[in-house]
């Protein structure tokens, strides 16, 4: 099993600097133990216009038989000889991806302590596999989709059977020849995840752990490679619930790499510790005939570390209902569904989404009302996400039930196709939580290019804070809003959006209304104003007369089912 690697330099950098980037002398033969047989690392050739280091690794059949997965290319003994005859020493596979790791891994991190400045460097790259197997049958073709998006030129042949027989045609073997300039860390990368890809097996047993594996290898180009479905199935040797994890995680890194931010940053919808997620997982059954027994998880919700989901309470509004508020019609976050379903009824809507639906609480509710026919749940957290499918029993409801729900994991502040031809969209204490400056991006992805028929908001009335003893003066609801609105701002607010956008808009209390301060929630219920044919024309957002405002179908989207990514105006972020 062989791998060579190329470069060339100048005088200024030469090619021999490949030694430096690769911790291997240019002068020495090195020999390094792996698990199932040994690796030596040469340079055939190391001057300064050229140099070549090459790695043979040796496979030891019996080594790789005492680890129980040289039985056949899946470790299933399918064949009588396939654990004593198999391509496991000649063609590149996961043991030569393991082996690269194990040889190069300084230069695979990126990391060198003799020269810092050359692991960033880019440079002409030449890299050789005589023998790679390609599984599926789809040869040449695969390599090309999986290589060229990343940089490489290409150049693949296939082996054939027999070259004294060419009738008989072509194996699953191709000699892969890659050229490109790039760092050499990525270039490792790539190879590391990828030969196993092509392969369509590994050699050992797949754990939880290759998913941080995978997504570490990957940082920074499989997010965005178009075949990153295909690699991160075949990586993980078809595992779907592994699958479905690096899935996840791969779309919120799109998320935070489009936004520039870390994805810790915007998945916190939930706690990482497994105590406090856990605490979630209860309390809500889906019958056959699609009726759901909510009980009031409101104080059942971590209070610490959590963004506020739907129609979940902060914590000083936990507290506030242990002031009292509990006897003037019920905790705050029922309350709110309440109210929230009451505007959906009054417009009839059967088709709904739940933007920022966090973990469940309204998506189970809409599901009690029969005339819903369908739900629509959004986040960007797949943490919250995974917690609301628990509670909702997706994987337990009748197929019919199944059909009317669907969760998704997406950004509010970009336009998504899949959020078009709703009835109504429900925006239930989440526009606090991101910075003033995005909000014009959220509102344009919602009122502009989703565009319902109905939109209700809810977020929280800064001015009813006064009321909570156990509220600081001068401190939010929670730590992660970004504003609070008093309830002359919240109306501005609501005015600007249904004029650059022809939606009329009423304003209603939620909670127990004070008679200066106002109530604890403020909602706003937008409905959509019939635009008039002569001023069809009329471009998306131009602020006019409310109700005079007419937007054209024209957004940018992806293909159909997949959000577009596409800029929405300044300032948009993921929230």
């Amino acid at each position: 099993m062989f791998v060579s690697i190329s470069t060339t330099g100048t005088a200024e950098n030469p090619a021999s600097d490949l030694g430096f980037l690769l911790h291997k002398h240019p002068d020495k033969v090195q020999r390094f133990t792996t698990t199932h047989g040994t690796a030596h690392v040469f340079y055939p050739e190391a001057g300064e216009q050229v140099c070549t280091a090459a790695l043979l690794l040796e496979v030891d059949p019996a080594a790789l038989l005492r680890q129980g997965r040289g039985q056949g290319r899946s470790g299933s003994p399918d064949l009588a000889l396939a654990q004593y005859v198999n391509d496991r020493p000649y063609a590149a596979s996961s043991l030569l991806a393991v082996a690269l790791r194990t040889v190069y891994r300084s230069a695979m991190k990126g990391e060198c302590a003799h020269r810092p400045e050359l692991p960033g460097r880019a440079m002409p790259l030449r890299i050789a596999l005589p023998a790679v197997p390609v599984a599926g049958g789809e040869g040449p073709a695969l390599v090309e989709r999986l290589f060229a998006p990343l940089g490489w030129q290409v150049d693949v042949r296939s082996v054939p059977l027999d070259e004294s027989f060419p009738e008989w045609g072509d194996s699953r073997y191709v000699r892969l020849e890659l050229t490109g300039t790039l760092r050499l860390a990525d270039a490792l990368q790539h190879l590391y995840v990828l030969l196993p890809v092509l392969d369509g097996a590994k050699h050992y047993w797949v754990a939880p752990d290759e998913v941080d594996k995978l997504l570490a290898a990957g940082q920074g180009w499989l997010a965005e490679h178009p075949e990153r479905a295909l690699i991160t199935r075949r990586y993980l040797a078809r595992r779907w619930s592994l699958t479905k994890i690096a899935m996840e995680r791969l779309a919120l890194a799109r998320l935070a790499e489009a936004d520039d931010r870390e994805a810790e940053e915007i998945d916190n919808a939930v706690p990482d510790t497994p105590d406090a997620t856990d605490t979630t997982d209860t309390a809500e059954e889906v019958d056959a005939t699609g009726s759901t027994d909510l009980t009031d998880l409101t104080d059942r919700v971590p209070a610490t570390g959590t963004r506020t989901a739907t129609g979940t309470s902060t914590d000083a509004e936990r507290a506030g209902d242990a002031e009292g508020g509990r006897e003037r019609g019920g905790p705050l976050a029922v309350q709110r569904r309440t109210a929230i379903l009451a505007a959906l009824d009054r417009t009839g809507a059967a088709r709904v989404l739940d933007l920022g639906c966090g973990q469940g609480e309204l998506v189970g509710a809409l599901l009690k009302e029969p005339r819903v026919t369908e739900v629509l749940g959004v986040d960007v957290s797949s943490r919250a996400l995974s917690i609301a499918a628990r509670r909702l029993r997706l994987d337990r409801l009748p197929e019919r039930q199944a059909r009317r729900v669907r969760l998704v994991q997406g950004a509010l502040t970009y336009t998504d196709a899949r959020l078009k031809g709703y009835d109504a969209a429900v925006l239930c204490e989440v526009i606090e939580h991101l910075d003033l400056p995005r909000l014009p991006a959220l509102e344009y992805a919602v009122f502009g290019a989703a565009r319902p028929a109905s939109v209700v908001v809810t977020t929280p009335n800064v001015e009813y804070n006064a009321r909570w003893e156990s509220l600081p003066a001068g401190h939010r609801r929670h730590d992660d809003h970004r504003f609070e609105w008093s309830r002359a701002e919240f109306a501005a607010w609501t005015e600007q959006v249904a004029a650059a956008y022809g939606y009329r808009v009423e304003l209603e209390p939620v909670g127990p209304v004070d008679p200066e301060v106002g109530a604890p929630t403020q909602l706003a219920h937008f409905r959509i104003v019939d635009p008039d044919p002569a001023d069809s024309t009329t471009a998306t957002g131009t602020t006019g007369t409310t109700g005079t405002t007419h937007t054209s179908d024209t957004t940018a989207t992806g293909a159909a089912g997949t959000p577009s990514y596409d800029s929405a105006p300044e300032g948009s972020a993921h929230r």
